[in-house]
């Protein structure tokens, strides 16, 4: 649980997500790709945590929220744990393969108006922001920033993968504005009174940012 470790120990976490690298008794050590964290957290238990700085939070591609497993899950965990054979871990991808896989996500290619709607999509969330909606400077502190139009695009080419394209669609980014970007922006105190959490404001801004490739051609020509 990645909250309950101290600052200090958040602060190497973050030199290692951050320079792909660590550093003990004044040697520096380069961590041999590939290279990724997974974190958890219990969002139910605060006593004896720690906050965690936006800067790191900022490294994570995706928050994602776990629910309850569903029942058939929850059956096939206690055969698992309470049973005599025990876990037995099989290699699905080697080092290889999985770097290889990175790579191909790279040369998926993404069409002009995605990258412009991803813009115009993250953009929004910022209250400085002068087209920004009402709702967003009613509610929001700071907006996410360029790691999360980063983070839609590299999603957006993975998921296009995943299901058997080798082009990025509107359909990617937007399945993954959730867990891209629920971690990347701050509320302010009218927000919290009314109960609106991130994942409203992100769900708002995905039914009023327009998608229209149409709009976005035409403003490209006309820049």
């Amino acid at each position: 649980e990645i909250n309950r470790t101290p600052p200090k120990t958040q602060a190497a976490l973050l030199e290692a997500m951050q320079e792909k690298m660590v550093s003990a008794g004044g040697e520096d050590f380069a961590l041999e790709p590939p290279f990724f964290v997974l974190a958890t957290q219990n969002p139910l238990e605060q006593e004896g945590t720690y906050a965690l700085p936006e800067a790191q939070l900022d490294r994570f591609m995706f928050k994602i929220n776990v629910s309850y497993p569903s029942e058939q899950e929850e059956i096939g965990i206690m055969r698992s744990v309470t049973g005599s054979g025990g876990g037995i871990l099989q290699e699905v991808l080697g080092k290889q393969d999985i770097l290889a896989l990175q790579d191909l996500v790279t040369r998926v290619p993404v069409a002009d108006h995605i990258f412009q709607y991803v813009a115009a999509f993250v953009r929004a969330t910022r209250p400085g922001e002068e087209n920004s909606p009402g709702f967003i400077k009613d509610f929001v502190s700071w907006g996410c920033g360029p790691r999360a139009c980063l983070n839609l695009i590299t999603g957006a080419k993975a998921r296009a993968i995943l299901h058997g394209r080798f082009n990025a669609s509107l359909e990617d980014v937007q399945a993954l504005a959730l867990p891209v970007m629920r971690h990347r922006m701050g509320l302010n105190f009218a927000a919290q009174s009314e109960g609106v959490d991130s994942d409203h404001v992100i769900g708002r801004l995905l039914e009023e940012i327009p998608s229209d490739k149409a709009l976005y051609e035409s403003q490209a020509a006309t820049a």
